[in-house]
């Protein structure tokens, strides 16, 4: 049995955002959060979870464009603008998630559908391929899924 590089991305894929092994997934660092706890900035200073949201799901959402060929868009002037946030109530939170979960999956299913020759592909004007970059990025989601859990612990909102 021979295991192909996009199934590999595939599982970290599915471990970053929705399957607990020994990691805690996105979806579960999220899950149940309202408005007010994801806006609750950290004692001290740091971002919220929701600034942590939306920093995520700006690179994200340029990795997808990248991997099915549309252009990204313009792109931010600084990395603190990635953290920006608009309205924060609780229908633009439930928007936001949803956001998350549509990129987080769309993502997944381009992964899964990757050829070997598009993996060995240059990525976006770099000398990294395709595949390496996938294997780097995804530890994005891990660290940033982490420092949500810290955070939830810090406001007593993570599960004991």
């Amino acid at each position: 049995m021979s295991v192909r590089a996009t199934d590999l991305l595939a599982l970290q894929k599915d471990n970053t955002w929705e399957e607990e092994e020994w990691i805690v997934p996105l979806s579960t660092a999220l899950a149940g959060l309202t408005a007010e706890q994801a806006v609750w900035a950290p004692p001290g200073g740091g971002n919220t979870i929701w600034q942590t949201v939306n920093h995520i799901n700006y690179y994200n959402e340029r990795m997808l464009s990248r991997l099915t060929g549309v252009e990204p868009g313009a792109r931010v002037e600084t990395n603190e603008e990635t953290f920006a946030v608009g309205t924060a109530d609780e229908a633009s939170w439930t928007d936001v998630m949803a956001e998350t979960k549509r990129i987080q999956l769309e993502l997944r299913e381009v992964i899964a559908s990757l050829s070997e020759d598009e993996l060995e592909a240059p990525y976006a004007n770099t000398n990294e391929s395709v595949g390496r970059e996938l294997s780097r990025w995804m530890l994005h989601d891990a660290y940033h899924a982490g420092q949500i859990v810290l955070i939830r612990r810090q406001q007593g909102s993570w599960r004991s």
